[in-house]
């Protein structure tokens, strides 16, 4: 699977502890996460998986303690343009797949159990997700008791776009910030959301996500937001914080000017396409009327001999729909006088 940048950059943030804490403590509301330790998440390492899964490069495998069990959190980020509608089947391959490693590396001897897995699903396209959300809604209704040899498995789905405003309400969560960094419209509103971070995330400890951070934001973020700009690469959140301080009202501005351009652009591409559309329908309509008058001039003038310049000349200007009546008047015409007659 080929990556955009904005695949990396979200893998890159969602590979910190802090923000998968947040991920589940502030987005994922079932009874189970209240029992979490959240001290024994980690992330999976790389020798545990396949290589099937290590090239999911657009998935974070993590797990975390529950009381005494290990729960695996299968995070799987999707940023396709449109819905994958086999989402829970590829859901169900993954995770099968998963438990497959996981007993080849001695994770699960024989005799023990498999772990829970909890499959996530971040999707943050435009598009409204509709995919089933459990593989067993893709199979067909069997007869009898067939039902109960069908599989199935539900995965957990965040759909950016349809969070509420109650949803990001809690300043202190970092996957907030993604997503109000995400959908930020105005690069004031870029600005409060960086402030909010560099508070949130100044102990060292945060050191390496904050450069994550750094990086997404001027890599994506910035560069979403403001196309024609050159913007310097900087260390640290401080440093984009001081530079949209500095900046922002003339970023606005130049936003603004890069919407109305864009805006006149779009409107020169329509006015364009409907001049091309509006000659191309004219230039048929002249043609088939030039046409229409030539076949007619010949039949006129081998029913009723050479024809008068008046006559060429009315045949010449006359409608379509008049070249048409002169037409079927042929048919039941003496003279040439008597084609042109009104008939009712």
């Amino acid at each position: 699977m080929t990556n955009h940048p904005h695949d990396t950059g979200y893998k890159l943030l969602f590979s910190h502890h802090r923000v998968v804490e947040d991920l589940l403590r502030g987005f994922v509301g079932e009874d189970w996460v209240e029992g979490l330790d959240y001290s024994t998440l980690e992330k999976v390492s790389g020798s545990y998986i396949s290589d099937d899964l290590r090239d999911r490069e657009d998935d974070v495998i993590w797990r975390i303690r529950h009381h005494t069990e290990w729960i695996y959190i299968y995070l799987l980020l999707e940023f396709q343009s449109t819905v994958d509608p086999w989402m829970a089947l590829r859901i169900m391959v993954y995770t099968g797949l998963l438990y497959q490693d996981l007993i080849k590396s001695g994770e699960v001897k024989p005799g023990q159990k498999l772990p829970s897995v909890f499959p996530l699903v971040l999707y943050n396209g435009r598009q409204h997700w509709t995919a089933a959300r459990d593989v067993s809604e893709l199979i067909e209704n069997p007869p009898g008791s067939l039902k109960r040899y069908h599989p199935t498995q539900r995965y957990f789905l965040i759909e950016e776009g349809t969070l509420e405003e109650t949803a990001l309400a809690d300043t202190d969560n970092t996957v907030t910030s993604i997503i109000r960094l995400e959908t930020s419209a105005l690069p004031e509103d870029v600005r409060r959301a960086v402030s909010s971070l560099q508070a949130r995330l100044r102990h060292p400890e945060y050191a390496s996500l904050r450069r994550a951070f750094v990086v997404w934001i001027n890599r994506i973020v910035l560069r979403r937001l403001m196309p024609s700009q050159e913007i310097p690469e900087v260390n640290e959140l401080q440093e984009i914080d001081t530079m949209l301080a500095e900046r922002v009202e003339e970023w606005t501005e130049q936003w603004k000017r890069d919407g109305l351009q864009q805006g006149l652009q779009q409107g020169l591409q329509q006015g364009l396409q409907q001049g091309l559309q509006q000659g191309l329908q004219q230039g048929l309509q002249q043609g088939k009327l030039e046409g229409e008058s030539a076949v007619l001039q010949r039949q006129l003038a081998r029913r009723f001999g050479p024809l008068s310049p008046e006559t060429h000349a009315r045949l010449t200007h006359a409608s379509l729909a008049q070249l048409e009546q002169w037409a079927d008047n042929i048919l039941d015409a003496n003279t040439l006088e008597d084609v042109f007659k009104v008939r009712n």
